[in-house]
């Protein structure tokens, strides 16, 4: 479960898009293991998570096509762009995210990469179910029309 967010942290990615994309459920906060040049990298603040997701394999967990680009001083010790990211959590977080997906045909999907008070980068990940087209349909009129009624309020004083 992930614990209240810290006003501390730096965010370093964002995925806005899947709030929009999936009615989100319950949220984990998982570390990700990184060799020095993502680190780099991810600090510079040039990382994209909008296409990604986490999938199982070998009964562990895995960012899947995240882009953290090159970092250029780095010249031949680079790393590979979109490689898959080993993501840590403990065991029965995995086996619940792993069992939902499976059952319940759910997606995790990572909500933004962050790094802690501690220095430490963290993804913040959430159980998520895809959104119909009518639903998306809806939250947009629910968007327009509070931004309308926001308005609205403020002339009124």
């Amino acid at each position: 479960m992930a614990k209240k967010p810290n006003p501390n942290a730096r965010i370093a990615a964002d995925n806005r898009k899947a709030r929009f994309n999936y009615e989100i459920g319950e949220t984990f906060e998982a570390g990700i293991a990184l060799t020095g040049t993502e680190v780099k990298s991810l600090r510079a603040g040039k990382a994209t998570i909008g296409e990604s997701y986490a999938g199982e394999k070998n009964g562990e967990l895995w960012l899947v096509n995240a882009y953290i680009p090159e970092y250029l001083e780095a010249n031949r010790f680079n790393h590979e762009p979109k490689r898959p990211r080993k993501l840590l959590l403990h065991r029965r977080e995995v086996n619940k995210l792993i069992g939902a997906v499976n059952r319940e045909g759910m997606t995790v999907v990572p909500l933004k990469v962050f790094f802690n008070d501690r220095g430490m980068a963290k993804v913040e990940l959430a159980l998520a179910r895809g959104k119909k087209l009518h639903d998306k349909r809806q939250a947009e009129r629910d968007r327009d029309w509070n931004r309308d009624k926001a308005r609205v309020m403020r002339e009124k004083g």
